[in-house]
């Protein structure tokens, strides 16, 4: 088997070769309408980065928020005297930011306010945020979360990031895979791995420190752990036949994956400290997909124990297994929100794969894609957003649907094909 070509950790791509573009496809509606205002600047040279833009396409991508253009904004304030609620209120505006940016020995200083206007009183006062000119698309991203926060109750997610994994054709044909690293609006893409044998199932720890996946660099599929901060790669399993679909607990300690070292694929779990795997199914029927009950006392696994492709939940306590889908033939991919109230999989309805959501309390189903060969969901870790994989023009892509299905959008990538997500938790 061809070795692995290289690894190149935290090292920046083109954006013109890998990242993604959002494509905004529908959004809730009745939107809430909000004048995102350039943000005060009084230096002699452009910013890196428009800070202000980027927020307004933050709130715009949650499809919860309707920004107001530039062009119909009657005036760019940046301080409150220079705020006048009937200007903004004659346009439909109900909340207003504004903000200033000042420079200092190569560190920005960022203050910004929220107004309501329909109640013309200020929401947030002089919030304030620095870093240096790398860190300013963080700031947005921070600002964003709390403007988000504050609007709607939700902790927002733009300041989280997402794994990936691209495939694509070089000059000579050959097949090769990129495991990436972007923030979650698909900017800055870092390329983590590249490797000419495929890379799958990438997930995180819950502290955002460490991924783990699935690579085909040995004679046989092995699951490896990388720390992000230091690049360094550890082989996790080398066992003969499957070893795969890595998930870590909610502590930390222990991760989840599918092994058939004993002849048949089975779920272990696999203690980070001492090094210990525990199985912990145990039937003639092919058990794999593992991911973790949000309070970590269950792994949520697919099965065909019952004929077809079904989602069971084993309480590692009991050993007790039981089954959660009965809505379908098939079932798979299960991953539970952070809460725990939901589980999003993969269902397939009229021979289509579609993305589905059920109410763990009530068994209540819902599909929320309406796209075909749709696979691999991950939960953003405010629960308001899912992304997924999909095909769109002929092309693996990532898309995002809210759990409501109210908001779509898609991430394309202007190179190769996308596939298999994981959304980071928030750091």
């Amino acid at each position: 088997m061809r070795k692995l070509v290289s690894l190149l950790l935290f090292c920046f791509v083109s954006a013109a070769q890998a990242q993604l573009t959002i494509e905004i496809t529908q959004g809730v509606d009745n939107p809430t309408r909000i004048a995102v205002v350039p943000m005060g600047w009084s230096g002699s040279q452009p910013l890196p980065e428009d800070v202000s833009r980027i927020i307004s396409s933050n709130l715009e991508r949650s499809g919860q928020f309707d920004p107001v253009p530039r062009t119909s904004m009657l005036s760019f304030p940046s301080f409150e005297a220079d705020v006048f609620y009937r200007d903004w209120r004659v346009m439909g505006t109900e909340f207003l930011l504004i903000g200033d940016i000042k420079e200092e020995a190569g560190r920005y200083y960022v203050t910004y306010h929220l107004y309501d206007i329909l109640a013309q009183r200020k929401v947030v006062s002089a919030g304030k945020v620095d870093g240096g000119a790398a860190q300013l698309r963080d700031i947005a991203h921070h600002i964003s979360d709390k403007v988000y926060e504050k609007i709607t109750g939700i902790r927002g997610a733009f300041a989280t990031q997402v794994l990936y994994v691209e495939a694509f054709q070089n000059t000579g044909s050959e097949d090769k895979f990129r495991l990436m690293l972007a923030d979650a609006d698909g900017a800055r893409p870092r390329q983590l791995l590249e490797s000419d044998q495929p890379l799958l199932s990438p997930t995180w720890s819950p502290d955002g420190r460490k991924v783990a996946y699935v690579s085909f660099e040995t004679t046989r599929p092995a699951i490896f752990m990388q720390d992000l901060a230091t690049g360094q790669r550890e082989q996790l399993t080398n066992f003969t036949g499957l070893n795969g679909a890595p998930s870590f607990s909610p502590d930390g300690t222990k991760m989840a994956m599918v092994l058939s070292k004993d002849g048949n694929p089975e779920v272990y779990t696999l203690d980070l400290n001492s090094r210990r795997f525990t199985r912990i199914t145990n039937h003639y029927a092919i058990d794999t997909e593992p991911s973790w009950t949000s309070d970590g006392k269950g792994v949520v696994f697919t099965s065909n124990r019952g004929g077809k492709p079904q989602i069971y939940k084993v309480t590692l306590a009991s050993g007790r297994v039981e089954r959660l889908t009965f809505d379908g033939e098939y079932n798979a991919r299960g991953r539970v929100s952070r809460d725990g109230k939901t589980l999003v999989m993969v269902h397939q309805r009229g021979g289509v794969f579609h993305i589905a959501a059920q109410d763990l309390t009530t068994g209540t189903l819902r599909i929320l894609t309406e796209t075909n060969l749709d696979e691999s969901p991950t939960i953003a870790p405010n629960g308001a957003m899912l992304l997924y994989a999909t095909r769109f023009g002929g092309k693996g892509i990532l898309a995002a649907v809210s759990l409501d299905a109210g908001t779509k959008y898609r991430l394309p990538s202007k190179q190769g094909d996308v596939r298999e997500p994981a959304w980071s938790p928030f750091f």
